[in-house]
């Protein structure tokens, strides 16, 4: 099953990450939250891609099925970037010396989550199913803009963040051992994530579906003239 894939890879990342991967030369061990870090945010702009096609999805089809698949893409992605926040000051600290800088990545990446916790909030806030709905993709759809902001920061504006190490250019790589770990530790979440996936739009589902008894009830015990 998905869970028990899921469990196993996430044991083998650890082992990977903690004791298989090399000491990094002049980092040393902090090092190790790059397995943690990194494939975190390749899962929130997965997790957000996700919102981005449930929601065009949505718009052309009217099926709330999409409507569901973009609400548990959008937490998905929301817990794995605020992970991200939370593992790049850790990791900060001891290599700059501060714990945050308003540089293009750190500044557009609080900028990507506020916008995705406020793509929940916004369903909260709407009881009508078609309405918050077509609401919440509109809203999926602008806030995916700032994905690729994200992404090629570091590559058009100078930034305290390093340049990538994967697909950055001629001056970039990993050691052998260390890519097969991120590559591993990036399957685990992604494995956890379609796992969550599924099983959240079954939690929505059922939750739409008692909705639609408890409106049809209150229908029918309304008093008839």
């Amino acid at each position: 099953s998905l869970a028990a894939a899921a469990g196993v890879a996430l044991v083998a990342t650890m082992y990977g990450g903690l004791v298989w991967a090399p000491t990094e030369r002049t980092m040393g061990d902090i090092q190790r939250i790059f397995y943690v870090h990194v494939p975190s945010a390749w899962m929130a702009f997965l997790a957000f891609f996700g919102v981005f096609v449930a929601s065009v999805a949505y718009l052309l089809t009217k099926n709330l099925k999409w409507d569901r698949w973009g609400l548990a893409c959008a937490e998905i992605g929301t817990v794995f970037c605020t992970a991200v926040l939370i593992t790049g000051p850790i990791w900060a600290k001891p290599v700059w010396g501060i714990w945050w800088t308003w540089d293009a990545r750190l500044t557009s990446t609080l900028i990507l989550w506020l916008l995705y916790l406020s793509y929940l909030l916004l369903r909260d806030f709407l009881e009508e199913p078609a309405r918050r709905a077509t609401l919440a993709a509109i809203f999926g759809i602008f806030s995916f803009v700032d994905v690729p902001i994200v992404y090629f920061s570091i590559r058009i504006w100078r930034t305290q963040h390093p340049q990538p190490v994967v697909m950055g250019g001629k001056e970039s790589g990993l050691d052998p051992n260390m890519l097969w770990v991120l590559l591993l530790s990036w399957a685990a979440f992604l494995i956890l994530s379609v796992f969550l996936a599924i099983l959240r739009v079954r939690l929505e589902r059922g939750r739409d579906e008692l909705r639609e008894l408890r409106r049809k009830w209150m229908l029918q015990s309304e008093p008839r003239p």
